[in-house]
């Protein structure tokens, strides 16, 4: 398996390329737009043909880069099959592996910081890897106060799919704002100041209902744009267009 972690550094999220050795199929979770010509460059320079870009939830901050790549790639797009959304070519849900080549994908239903969204798991012959989108992230989680989120639901999600695996799985998160990679479930357990410790459901609920976050910078156009599978809608604000206008102008 090939694989690579990648950051775009205005909102923080990461980007993972899934690439099978024997194929040269890859794909891309969760690619945004303002890197989509980086991770097209990556690809070029490791002879890889991208298979589909996979998310993990509608996101709301940023764009996706799936139609963009799709633009450039003939690529197909994969979200969540509850979403039923018109431009996406592929709908992933629990059960039914996505696979990538030799590389096999176990969709996650983790809902909470959305009401959609997924985690991604692969068991490899050495290592279990889990993309953990917006729900688990290196010693926090996702909000959970708009796009149909809900604390007790992502309480349930983390302690009853993700902290169920093997301790020494590896977590990739869906962001990281203080430059940390990867994490593990045994660390999160013990050290996650929000769910680790055995933090029991009503505690987290009342700490979530808590936080009084400010409100997404983008999310009055990235969640509309999103549901188009990253197609830039007439409100994006000027600051925020110049990936629009790339992707448009080809």
């Amino acid at each position: 398996m090939l694989f690579k972690q990648l950051l775009e550094a205005d909102s923080c999220t990461y980007t993972y390329l899934i690439g099978c050795e024997k194929t040269r199929q890859a794909i891309l979770i969760d690619p945004v737009l303002d890197t989509a010509e980086r991770d097209l460059q990556v690809l070029e320079d490791l002879g890889l043909t991208l298979m589909a870009t996979l998310e993990t939830h509608v996101h709301a901050d940023h764009l996706t880069g799936a139609w963009r790549l799709k633009q450039r790639t003939e690529c197909q797009i994969a979200y969540p099959k509850m979403l039923d959304l018109p431009c996406a070519d592929i709908g992933v849900r629990e059960g039914e592996p996505l696979r990538v080549g030799s590389v096999t994908l176990y969709p996650l239903f983790t809902p909470g910081h959305t009401d959609h969204h997924h985690a991604y798991l692969i068991d490899t012959q050495v290592q279990k890897l889990l993309f953990t989108g917006d729900a688990l992230l290196i010693e926090a989680c996702g909000r959970t106060d708009f796009q149909s989120g809900s604390a007790a639901d992502l309480y349930d999600s983390i302690y009853s799919k993700l902290f169920s695996l093997p301790g020494e799985t590896l977590v990739y998160p869906g962001h990281d704002y203080e430059q940390r990679f990867v994490s593990s479930i045994a660390q999160e357990k013990a050290r996650n100041p929000r769910l680790g410790c055995g933090r029991s459901k009503e505690d987290f609920v009342a700490l979530m209902d808590g936080l009084d976050l400010p409100y997404p910078r983008k999310i009055d156009f990235a969640v509309p744009g999103n549901e188009d599978c990253g197609q830039c809608p007439a409100n994006v604000p000027e600051q925020f267009r110049g990936p629009c206008l790339a992707s448009d102008q080809g």
